[in-house]
């Protein structure tokens, strides 16, 4: 279950800015990217989405101060959590949150198997992190604030065991079959040196490709844990250029651009338009769900084969990156 329950995790505001990289920064350990935190004004607005159209299974509820977290898991074991307000009058960052910027991502849960560990090589890596709280043997949480983690909360866990309640009453009955495959989280992100320094030297994930886009404007870098989600940093190739990558990030140090499902027939996602460019994404044909048209959040879809009862799905070769 993830917890940002301190009211400054998301928002401090002196916070310093981000280390310079270096190649001698500690890792902090085996570390997986749990899950990506979107923040909603109910759970029942992503309900339609997510659940319906896209399949998604309840995993997880529950209430704390200031906030309720819920995830739901995908085909592939991936997981999105939704945050709503919850008595934010004594925690009131989500709330703060919401205002600000309206529902959208949030943040990005890496789970650790030792958080003191974690905290002192990231310390060592010249961060801060804040929102410290150890005082739950079960759950032991940090964060590394947006100036510092490219933009966007970063989430430390150590947990003992994963979270499981039991689905709702108002939770949809009917949903999509199969479910749609949860793949990937594309980040834009102004430094990409920085990045790697952050999601590859202190986060560990793995380099699995890299390449530029065909007309040369912005590269891109796929990092992946041992968990199903994982994450590709997109950046400027000369930064400074007035390119697509910059114009969306708008002078921000990264933000996370779109969330990378496959799904049976995308024709059936409400919304859903095709396209043949877009920021991260392969050439080919793909359909885009405007973020105005998700609670905030783009999402990027790729037709994947329904298997035919009693025969066996074939086996595809990897796509050529």
């Amino acid at each position: 279950m993830s917890s940002p329950g301190s009211p400054d995790a998301p928002d401090a505001p002196d916070a310093p800015d981000a280390p310079t990289a270096t190649s001698a920064w500690a890792s902090v350990g085996p570390a997986v990217l749990d899950h990506v935190a979107l923040g909603v004004e109910r759970w029942s607005d992503a309900w339609p989405r997510y659940a319906v159209e896209l399949g998604g299974e309840w995993w997880s509820g529950g209430f704390n101060v200031g906030f309720g977290p819920a995830q739901l898991r995908y085909a592939n074991g991936a997981r999105i959590e939704f945050l709503q307000p919850w008595d934010w009058e004594d925690n009131p960052f989500l709330r703060r949150f919401l205002d600000r910027n309206g529902p959208g991502p949030h943040h990005l849960t890496f789970k650790v198997p030792d958080l003191a560990h974690a905290l002192d090589a990231a310390g060592d890596a010249g961060f801060d992190p804040v929102g410290v709280d150890l005082s739950d043997p079960g759950w032991k949480e940090a964060f590394l604030h947006p100036r510092q983690a490219t933009g966007i909360v970063v989430q430390l866990a150590e947990s003992t065991s994963d979270w499981s309640s039991p689905i709702p009453e108002e939770f949809p009955a009917e949903r999509r079959r199969p479910p749609a495959s949860l793949e990937r989280a594309t980040h834009a992100v102004a430094d990409m040196d920085g990045a790697l320094a952050l999601f590859h030297d202190l986060l560990g994930g793995t380099v699995r490709g890299e390449g530029l886009a065909d007309d040369g404007s912005w590269r891109w870098v796929d990092l992946a844990w041992s968990a199903p989600l994982s994450i590709r940093l997109v950046a400027s190739v000369a930064p400074g250029d007035d390119n697509t990558v910059a114009r969306f990030l708008d002078g921000r140090p990264g933000r996370l651009h779109h969330l990378s499902l496959s799904v049976d027939d995308p024709d059936l996602i409400r919304g859903a338009a095709p396209m043949e460019r877009l920021i991260g994404v392969e050439p080919g044909p793909v359909w885009v769900v405007a973020p105005e048209g998700n609670l905030g959040t783009r999402l990027v879809l790729r037709s994947a084969p329904t298997p035919v009862p009693g025969r066996p799905r074939p086996l595809r070769a990897p796509r050529a990156t």
